[in-house]
């Protein structure tokens, strides 16, 4: 193909009209609130798709799965929705709170669909065609929380706010610039290192849900295929995970705000005047100063009442 027949070709395919259809879905895709919502969905569906095969390893598989591979796949799931949506949806504004809840709902619920499917056979074949929540071949549990032998309702209920407390605790720690955050970059996998951390070493009582968008929508699922009404009425355990765990995070972020925020200094802002020519090569020296401060890049530096720097130092 010649240059010439190159550029007829170009010329043709940049007059080809664009479908209507095409031009009116892109222009809803580009929508920020769009944007966010299918963010929140496929994220939390990564996360609830590792999540939920590794707790079907671990009833259906014989020898195949383990609780650390539950911890692990949770983990790793947050670390990977982090990454996924971290930069389109970490902020959310109080406006758009029914957007992000209705995609993180339906992300969870196909999630639970997925596991469903690509289990099916070995559910079927572990239960021996018996949907149970409760027994020895139960199998509602690899969709959602429920409470063990030992505990009650209420102790259920603090369990999942203390849990959901301290993940929300440690998360203002990981995020916190103004203190000692994650390095920039690592915070994904910090906040599932953390995750796996609270499953390791709190998460026997009641399954640490700690958060609703992961035990209701796999509940409804579960109702609708097959489980029947006890997915709501074992131990009246339902409501607990949508409760608590809200709850828990505002005790978390208050008592963070209270005992490590407040604490912290504030730095004072750095002033800025415009230089001249002359102020731009030679630098302005404190008088006691014979050589230029060694600071690096990040020392503050104020600029006193009699035009001389100072270097502060961090609180």
């Amino acid at each position: 193909m010649t240059q010439a027949d190159r550029k007829k070709r170009s010329t043709r395919m940049s007059k080809m009209v664009t479908p209507p259809a095409v031009t009116r879905m892109k222009a809803v895709l580009q929508k920020e609130m769009v944007r966010e919502f299918l963010a929140e969905f496929l994220s939390t569906f990564v996360m609830m798709v590792f999540g939920l095969g590794a707790i079907a390893h671990m009833v259906l598989g014989d020898k195949m799965g383990s609780y650390l591979g539950v911890n692990l796949g949770f983990g790793f799931g947050v670390t990977m929705g982090v990454h996924m949506a971290g930069n389109i949806s970490g902020r959310m504004s109080w406006k758009k709170f029914p957007v992000y809840v209705l995609g993180q709902f339906l992300g969870s619920f196909l999630a639970a669909a997925t596991i469903y499917c690509l289990f099916y056979t070995a559910i079927i074949d572990y239960s021996g065609g018996r949907l149970t929540v409760t027994g020895p071949t139960a199998t509602a549990n690899i969709f959602a929380t429920y409470l063990p032998d030992h505990m009650t309702l209420w102790r259920g209920f603090l369990d999942e706010v203390l849990v959901t407390g301290m993940l929300q605790l440690c998360l203002f720690a990981i995020t916190d610039k103004g203190n000692n955050p994650a390095l920039q970059g690592t915070q994904a996998l910090v906040i599932g290192i953390l995750v796996v951390i609270i499953g390791a070493s709190m998460g026997m009582n009641s399954g640490y849900a700690i958060n609703p968008s992961r035990d209701l929508p796999p509940r409804f699922f579960t109702f609708i295929a097959g489980w029947g009404t006890q997915v709501f009425s074992a131990k009246d355990w339902w409501w607990v995970p949508v409760v608590a765990p809200p709850l828990g995070a505002y005790l978390g972020a208050i008592i963070y705000l209270i005992f490590i925020g407040s604490s912290i200094q504030q730095e004072p802002q750095i002033l800025e005047t415009p230089l001249t020519y002359e102020d731009r090569r030679t630098p302005v020296l404190p008088k006691t100063m014979s050589h230029p401060p060694m600071t690096s890049s990040l020392t503050p530096v104020s600029v006193s009442p009699d035009n001389r720097p100072s270097v502060l130092s961090h609180p």
